[in-house]
């Protein structure tokens, strides 16, 4: 885990990477906010980044929302608190808000995974279901292209040499995933009522946006907005109009910061 704090101490925010990467990949965007006044915790879930175990594999979704949960603690709760998911850590984030129902301030959710593409077909589902019983920990090649993620060349070049991003997962963990986000759906009425601020990629290869949106219009939070950003790739944070991306999620926070009455701006 890795912490970095602001003199301000407006707020912390709570940064939850998605699948396949690493939380090393939002160092940049953890300093943009450390700069803007703001304390980030953020770091690597279990069996990603630099983490002990075996690397893609995790027996149960809930080892994400419990290493979450652990974060939240860490967090100054005499300031506002805000999680922000990107893609997988946007499922983490909703299951974390939907079972634990933490006291944040608000949350970001970056291109969140409520629904996933190029998933696995019928019959390969079939296959899952039966290896997840006899060989949970069996792993096979992970769909992750940077191509597929950024228009940023800088951004996929550094992928392309990066160790620590995963190139296969397992049974167990695909399924886990699935599940979470079934949940995720399912359980949209347990979502509390804080200020809510999604952003979803116009033009993602990753996660389906209609079930971003499906979410989105279903989820109860009496302050909720929606951003589409047309044309980007999944990590809107990572395209070659991440200032404007950032800018948005900041004024957000800010507002948020404002309301709250703990911090000064």
């Amino acid at each position: 885990m890795k912490r970095l704090n602001s003199n301000q101490n407006l707020a912390t925010i709570v940064i939850v990477h998605g699948a396949f990467e690493h939380a090393g990949r939002y160092q940049s965007l953890a300093e943009s906010f450390r700069d803007d006044g703001f304390n980030v915790i953020y770091g690597d879930l279990p069996g990603q980044g630099s983490t002990e175990g075996k690397k893609g594999h995790i027996k149960k979704f809930e080892a994400y929302i419990d290493t979450v949960r652990k974060w939240l603690q860490i967090a100054d709760s005499s300031r506002p608190v805000f999680l922000l998911g990107h893609s997988m850590g946007g499922t983490v984030v909703m299951r974390v808000m939907q079972e634990l129902k933490p006291s944040v301030d608000g949350v970001i959710l970056s291109s969140p995974a409520v629904g996933i593409l190029n998933g696995a077909s019928k019959s390969l589902e079939a296959v899952t279901h039966v290896m997840n019983k006899v060989w949970p920990s069996v792993l096979v090649k992970a769909p992750f292209k940077p191509e597929y993620v950024t228009r940023n060349p800088d951004v996929i070049a550094n992928d392309k040499q990066d160790p620590l991003i995963i190139e296969k997962i397992s049974i167990r963990w695909y399924k886990e995933f699935r599940k979470a986000i079934k949940k995720s759906l399912s359980e949209v009425g347990e979502f509390p009522n804080v200020p809510l601020l999604v952003m979803q990629a116009g033009e993602d290869y990753m996660v389906d946006s209609e079930k971003t949106k499906e979410w989105f219009h279903k989820v109860g939070c009496q302050e909720k907005t929606y951003k589409e950003w047309p044309g980007f790739y999944h990590e809107i944070f990572n395209e070659p109009e991440q200032e404007n991306v950032y800018n948005f999620a900041l004024n957000f926070i800010n507002l948020q910061v404002k309301q709250a009455g703990k911090g000064e701006l």
